[in-house]
Parts: structure tokens; sequence; C-alpha cells
């Protein structure tokens, strides 16, 4: 009996440890997972701080109408050390401190000067665009880990004044293509041959979602190669097989691998595209056989390599999320595997998400792959499906 899809996940998910941590610069962070809580070490802003450009003045004398003197001037990064008393204003810009004595900010478009004199226009509020120190966060503000830091983060832990963070170690992904048919991109395939793209989809996948790919050697289907290429991905957190997964005479994964110790979890799963899927553990490695039709082992990775790596960054990991789409045409109905199809979602006059399912649906065509920005799960033995019919997608960056 074929492993239902979420079982898969679940087993694959119990093989994986996290990683260790490490320090990084915060220049280098973005990207990264926060593995430990990092910790305000001052206040933002660090002191009560002009919203606007225009005068700090004490609100019980800035009636409208009323006429004060500038004494001075407060600019970003050069505070006005003097006191606002009565009767008084001092020149100020945005962001810049509010002196001592003043207890709101008089906007420049409701005053006019005339030397060193001022006339009030249109009285201010108490208080009026004044920025609070600490405003924004205080010292001993908490960014909670474990996070994926953006620039956002980034930008907020600058002014935390935190210059290194604690993050997840990249967890390093060892990709072995597999097969005789195989030549790198770039070189001239022989008339039966046909050009590596798996290991190359696949690095760059796992670079935009915090792993380091290593790309090994083609391994040839023989056990030599296969066992060269297994030396070749080292001491790596994951080895990952692209081809030589299934049952053909010269599909030699699962035999190699297991004389050089891989415990095998589990073999082949109720899913297109995607059945002939092997995970298991090779010493402290997770060991996952991908297949080794393009397609296949893109929609694999989405489904079962990207919540691992979740896992092993620390993050929360489970299966992808699905969000509803109305479908724009009818649909089959669906055999007894779990189908993760090639669709385009677009947002409708509506309001709705509108889906068009791609046309072909063959496990070999990657370029409906590269074309689509969502896979449609269909259950097992869903029935045929009417246009406007519900349908649930999982997005793809």
């Amino acid at each position: 009996m074929l492993l239902p899809v979420a079982d898969a996940l679940a087993r694959i998910l119990t093989l994986v440890e996290p990683t260790g941590t490490e320090q990084a610069p915060l220049a280098e962070a973005a990207g990264r997972v926060l593995a430990a809580d990092a910790v305000a070490t001052r206040n933002q802003p660090p002191f009560a701080a002009s919203a606007m450009d225009g005068y700090a003045v004490r609100a019980a004398d800035a009636t409208t109408g009323a006429r004060l003197t500038v004494t001075g001037e407060s600019a970003a990064g050069n505070g006005h050390t003097g006191t606002v008393g009565p009767g008084q204003a001092v020149r100020i810009f945005t962001g810049a401190p509010v002196p001592s004595g003043a207890d709101t900010i008089l906007i420049q478009e409701d005053s006019i000067r005339t030397g060193d004199t001022i006339e009030v226009t249109d009285s201010p509020a108490p208080g009026a665009h004044i920025r609070p120190m600490g405003m924004d966060f205080a010292e001993g503000y908490r960014l909670t880990a474990p996070r994926r830091l953006t620039g956002r983060e980034a930008a907020l832990l600058a002014s935390m004044n935190v210059p290194v963070v604690t993050v997840r170690r990249r967890p390093v992904v060892a990709l072995i293509p597999t097969g005789d048919e195989l030549v790198e991109p770039g070189q001239t395939p022989g008339p039966d041959q046909i050009v590596s793209s798996n290991d190359i989809g696949l690095a760059a996948m796992l670079t935009t979602i915090g792993a380091r790919p290593l790309r090994c050697p083609i391994a040839r289907d023989n056990r030599a190669s296969l066992l060269a290429a297994l030396v070749a991905a080292g001491e790596a957190d994951f080895i990952v097989t692209l081809g030589g997964a299934s049952v053909g005479d010269h599909d030699l994964v699962a035999g190699v691998f297991g004389d050089a110790g891989l415990t095998l979890d589990f073999y082949k799963i109720a899913m297109r595209p995607g059945k002939p899927l092997m995970a298991g553990k090779l010493g402290a490695r997770v060991m996952l056989g991908l297949p080794g039709n393009p397609v296949s082992s893109m929609v694999c990775a989405e489904i079962f390599l990207r919540p691992a790596i979740d896992k092993a960054l620390g993050l929360p990991a489970g299966p992808r999320q699905t969000r509803p789409a109305l479908l724009r045409h009818a649909i089959e109905a669906n055999g007894p595997r779990e189908h993760y199809m090639r669709a385009t979602v677009s947002l409708g006059a509506d309001g709705n998400m509108l889906c068009d399912m791609a046309p072909d649906q063959d496990s070999s065509m990657i370029a409906t792959l590269a074309q689509a920005n969502a896979l449609v799960v269909r259950p097992p033995r869903a029935p045929a499906a009417k246009a406007g019919s519900k349908v649930d997608y999982i997005a793809l960056d």
C-alpha cells in the first residue's frame, strides 16, 4: 500500500534535527533564522523627538495670536542645550531632540516669523508632534526567536543596536543527480542524453529558504559512481538523490546506499507527480531520494524538502499552507493518488482568487512548472469539478 502524503511528510520530519547555532554579523544576517532572542540595548527614540519641522514651545504660551521669541535651534544630531522659558520658542527640525521646557511642537505652517519673533496663527494641542522617548521600543525590548530575518527585522535590530545575532547554521544539502543520460548545462548532449536540470532548480530553491546547497558530480548508473558521489557529499546534513529511486534495472540508489549504511524509512508514496520517493537516515544524515522527472523532483521538494529544511532551521514545520481559489474551467475526477497540479492563480474582479490549470500535467514538462505560480492539491479520488468550484492551492514563490 502506498504511503499517504501527510504520513510521508510526518515521517520525514521525525528524521530531522535542528542544526546548531552560530554568530552572524547583522549586515550578513538577512535570510538567516534567528535562534535566540535579540534584546534592545537602548530606547527608540532615545529622547523626545520632533515629528515635524517647526518650533518647540510651551503649549500654555502658544495660543493663537501670541508672539514668541526664537532663542535657538535644535537639529538632528545637534540638539539645543538651553531651556525653553515663558514666551520663548526654539526652531526645531524633524528628528531633533525636544529641548527642556518645551512640551509641544508648533509646525512652521502655523506660524509667521519675522526676525527672531514668531506669531502663532493656529494654536497646537499640548504634546502635538512630539515622539516620546521609547515610543517605538524601550530598552529590553525583545525580538523573539525563531524567525527568518527579512530586511524589516534587520532594520529593527540595527535600531536596537544589536550588531551580532545568534542564528541557526545553514543546513548543507548535498544534491546528487543520477543517470547515464545526464550532462551538465553547457555541454553538448549525446543522441540519448539530456541536460541535468533538477540539481540546478533545487539549489536555487534551497538558497532562497536558508539552506546551503552542495552540488555533487553526476552519478552514473553504476555502483562506483554512486559511491563516489556519496563521498563528495561529505558530512552534509541532507543527502538528496535525483533519480535512480524507482524499480528499474538501472535504479541503484536504494541498494548502493543501503550497503553504505542507509536505514530506509519508506519507499513509494500515494502522490502525483512523485510516486517513487524514498526517505531514511545514513548515519546522522537525512537521505531523500527524489524522482528523476523534473516536475516530480521539484514538486516533491516543495512538499517534503522545504518543510524538512524549516525544521532543521528551528522553524515551525509541517504541511504547506493551502488557500482557496475558484476554477475558471472544469477539471476531471482524480485518481487514487493525491495530485499536485500546476496552475496559475490570479485575483479576480470580484476579489476571489481564480485558478487556471496548466493544460498538460505530464511530469517531464518543466516549462509548465516555470510558468505556474501555484500547485492545486486534489485529494485522492476527488470527483470532477465544474467551473466555479473551489479548489485548494499552494502558492509557489
